[in-house]
């Protein structure tokens, strides 16, 4: 396991992306030198989230608008009409490349698919950034350095630490044994109890045989030699910058940004995408139990025949694949990429689930109510919020669309008696880690024993409550003068 390491820069405030107020936009945040890619997977199942190197976590309480991290079981999810709707028009488009109707719904406004999939391109803006720099660092020797320190630690305090971890992030093996269960929908059981009540005993038909529906890889599949069009997406290492920097990368970031967000050109520089996009501190990470292609930060390339018409950056992460930002040519907007590429993704988590059991939600960033254009994510099926004080994972319903309607801040966990299970507590503050200069690294406890000082608690504490106690034990914290 790779060492994380962090510079904490406490509470941030800006101007909000989504109602455009002047700072009003309230979160903390910190530098990423190194994320571990388990350690960012905890993280964002506390409300974090990353862009390039930067890490923030918004102040719900006290922001102008509130936001929800929002997740989706992959093995649960339904094509609704809309989605078969988008998914039919593509395989048209491919098929013999018709699209003249849609062109005249998108010119006159009149098509609510098309209207979907340009609210689904309304990915979230850049955070404000801090005016602080990162400090200068030599990231391997801190890590050796963590390394070393962790090394003398006792087994028992390790052994506790991966207790503290969250129960939806098992691992891999005991994720499979409970994926591998066979489960039947509530529909089916609904009809075997009734019939057993009748004293109706015969064998009855698989759900498979009961619903013919298609599904949404059947969809997807749906390819032919003799298509007029033929969409291939190639999955890139961010890392890889001559192919995740490629012209044709940028050119097409830069027409979606200025024809989709108004950007100015004279921003859109070739450093501006890669601090942005390219940028990680996830390195990728091949574990036995893990993926073909591993863990870390990854571009998908959508080629329509030779030219590129979108590109989907994601993480992939020990229980999830987190989308990071989407965004296409223009020029295709009659074909509702921003939907396609969602359904695209969700299509990636289940098939890696199929040999990776533990890796099935699809993250979508942040759920805003009180911005009515990013409400488009709770439209798909079996999607969960993140509670901002329990950190527990409740099902997005009507009724909880009603309470943010009500108070666009909520609690959502009903159970009053619940609590943050990874909870930091002052006393748990001796193990934190600290990386104190190029050749020192400690834990908190030690290094107030060696200084005699202590004017950093306060902060540590806030940034250790924040990200959680299993993070906070396990992560390499910087506090250099």
């Amino acid at each position: 396991m790779s060492v994380s390491i962090v510079q904490y820069f406490g509470s941030q405030s800006g101007k909000c992306g989504y109602c455009t107020g002047t700072n009003c936009s309230k979160s903390n945040g910190m530098h990423a030198y190194r994320l571990d890619c388990q350690d960012y997977q905890d993280l964002i199942d506390r409300g974090w989230r990353r862009c390039g190197n930067y890490c923030y976590k918004l102040k719900n309480k006290d922001t102008c608008c509130p936001c929800y991290t929002i997740k989706c079981d992959a093995l649960e999810f339904k094509l609704t009409k809309s989605n078969k709707r988008i998914l039919r028009r593509m395989n048209r488009f491919l098929r013999d490349g018709k699209r003249d109707p849609v062109e005249q719904a998108v010119r006159s406004g009149n098509d609510d698919d098309v209207t979907e999939g340009a609210n689904a391109s309304a990915s979230e803006p850049q955070p404000q950034m801090p005016d602080k720099s990162p400090a200068v660092i030599n990231v391997e020797q801190a890590m050796s350095l963590a390394q070393a320190q962790k090394s003398k630690a006792k087994p028992a305090g390790a052994a506790q630490l991966t207790l503290n971890h969250s129960p939806s992030l098992g691992s891999n093996k005991s994720a499979a044994a409970i994926s591998n269960k066979p489960r039947k929908k509530a529909k089916q059981m609904r009809l075997e109890r009734r019939q057993a009540k009748l004293g109706d005993t015969k064998e009855q038909p698989s759900q498979k045989a009961v619903t013919q529906e298609k599904s949404l890889s059947d969809f997807l599949s749906e390819t032919s030699e003799t298509n007029k069009h033929h969409l291939k997406i190639v999955l890139v290492a961010s890392s890889d910058t001559h192919r995740s920097c490629a012209d044709a990368v940028l050119a097409l970031y830069r027409k979606y940004q200025v024809a989709i967000h108004n950007d100015n050109p004279a921003r859109l520089t070739l450093a501006n995408m890669q601090r942005f996009l390219i940028k990680s501190p996830l390195k990728n990470e091949k574990p036995d139990d893990g993926p073909e292609m591993g863990y870390g930060s990854f571009h998908q390339q959508y080629w329509l025949d030779e030219k590129l018409i979108a590109v989907g950056v994601i993480d992939i992460l020990p229980g999830s694949v987190s989308s990071v930002y989407f965004f296409y040519d223009p020029d295709y907007s009659f074909l509702s990429l921003g939907t396609y590429g969602s359904l695209r993704e969700i299509d990636f988590v289940q098939t890696i689930a199929a040999t990776t059991p533990a890796l099935k939600y699809y993250y979508m960033g942040f759920y805003i109510h009180s911005c009515p254009k990013m409400r488009y994510k709770g439209k798909l099926s079996a999607s969960y919020l993140l509670c901002p004080e329990t950190y527990a994972w409740i099902l997005l319903t009507d009724v909880i669309r009603s309470k943010l309607d009500t108070n666009k801040y909520q609690r959502l966990n009903e159970d009053a008696a619940a609590r943050d299970v990874n909870e930091f507590l002052v006393e748990h503050l001796d193990e934190v880690m600290l990386l104190l200069d190029a050749n020192t690294c400690m834990q908190y406890k030690n290094y107030v024993q060696i200084t005699g000082t202590d004017s950093d608690r306060v902060e540590i504490i806030e940034y250790s409550e924040l990200v959680g106690k299993v993070c906070a034990h396990r992560m390499l914290y910087v506090n250099m003068a």
